[in-house]
């Protein structure tokens, strides 16, 4: 009888997990809904374009989402690539380092619906909390 118990907890906890279950798999093929490209503005210490580009990394099975930025600013456009990128349901958080200031990073939040993006973006020292600056952005799916 104990064992009988056991195995269906462990039936249960691999149909969590598994595709088209509610636990990690879940949470994955939710984000994926958002992979492709963005582009919109952002405001705050000035204005400019925001593009962001979700996208899978391919190279494993169950890999995180990765994504970049191409931002232009009045200091100098850039690109960068996502260190971090993750979604709990529609809400997304991510950091990447600043280009135009090799000791800062840049953290970014926003909520996506289907076909929009709206949120905010924070400039802090590396590894700190302190903001230097921030302020909001907008985009729309290409």
């Amino acid at each position: 009888m104990r064992n009988g118990w056991l195995v269906s907890l462990l039936v249960l906890a691999l149909c969590e997990f598994a595709p088209g279950g509610r636990g990690l798999a879940a949470q994955s093929s939710t984000a994926d809904k958002y992979i492709g490209t963005w582009a919109g503005t952002w405001d705050g210490a000035g204005s400019g374009e925001f593009e962001l580009t979700l996208d899978k990394n391919r190279e494993a099975r169950d890999a995180p989402l990765i994504g970049r930025v191409a931002v232009t600013t009045d200091g100098g456009n850039y690109n960068a690539d996502l260190n971090s990128v993750s979604f709990n349901g529609q809400k997304m958080t991510a950091k990447y380092d600043f280009p135009l200031d090799p000791s800062a990073e840049v953290l970014v939040a926003a909520t996506f619906e289907d076909r929009t993006a709206k949120g905010t973006w924070s400039l802090h020292p590396k590894g700190q909390d302190t903001e230097i600056a921030g302020g909001s952005w907008t985009v729309t799916r290409k």
